[in-house]
């Protein structure tokens, strides 16, 4: 399963691609927005840490088509590498997707709330879909649900799309799409620390300590 970090913060996106196996990053207009900063800078910046062989994910903020394929372009030729340009679901993204394809730019459809959503995003040449969980737990949905039925309608159907499933509010959901069969997620800065975490963990590691001590004090294996 892809872990996509999903954020523009680079002091975490540096973190985490030093300590865990983040397999790219992923953006949305909102998350930019926060940064308050020079849009192709942060975006190249962001690039840099990654390296060009990561998946870098950038939504689109047009409303038509013919926009929607410009700034698609606009967005392969500037940040080069591995590129996804997200669009949010919709006739005239559907329509950019189906062009796009054709044009060899990859595509995340965005904003997924159900299968059928997901299945003609699929249809129309997306690479990934992105349902949102915690956006559908929300409204008293089941958002690792309506993942599991993605996943199992995609394997049905022989579709090569994958599903990125997005909008965590713990780890819990993460694991939920992870034992679905989801083939990636976006988790924001704090899950990565959150899934390695546990209390029997630090438990373990403090009577590894506490034996070690008793035996050798504050020499290491590298003291012998």
């Amino acid at each position: 399963m892809l872990l996509i970090l999903d954020t523009a913060n680079v002091d975490a996106i540096k973190h985490a691609m030093e300590y865990y196996p983040i397999d790219g990053v992923t953006t949305n207009p909102s998350i930019i927005a926060r940064r308050h900063s020079d849009f192709w800078g942060l975006l190249k910046e962001i690039r840099q840490i990654i390296g060009e062989d990561k998946m870098l994910h950038v939504q689109t903020t047009q409303k038509t088509a013919e926009k929607i394929v410009e700034e698609a372009l606009l967005l392969k030729k500037e940040l080069k590498g591995s590129i996804y340009v997200k669009i949010p679901i919709s006739e005239e993204g559907l329509k950019a997707t189906m062009q796009l394809k054709k044009l060899g730019v990859c595509v995340t459809m965005t904003a997924i709330f159900t299968p059928a959503q997901a299945l003609i995003a699929a249809k129309a040449g997306a690479d990934f879909v992105a349902p949102y969980v915690n956006r559908l737990d929300n409204i008293l949905g089941d958002g690792t649900e309506v993942v599991a039925q993605i996943v199992k309608l995609f394997k049905l159907h022989g579709i090569s799309s994958k599903v990125l499933a997005a909008s965590f509010q713990n780890a819990e959901q993460v694991h939920k799409c992870a034992m679905y069969g989801c083939d990636s997620v976006t988790i924001s800065e704090d899950i990565p620390k959150t899934l390695i975490s546990h209390p029997m963990t630090d438990k373990a590691v403090e009577g590894f300590n506490k034996d070690w001590n008793s035996a050798y004090g504050e020499k290491t294996i590298l003291d012998f």
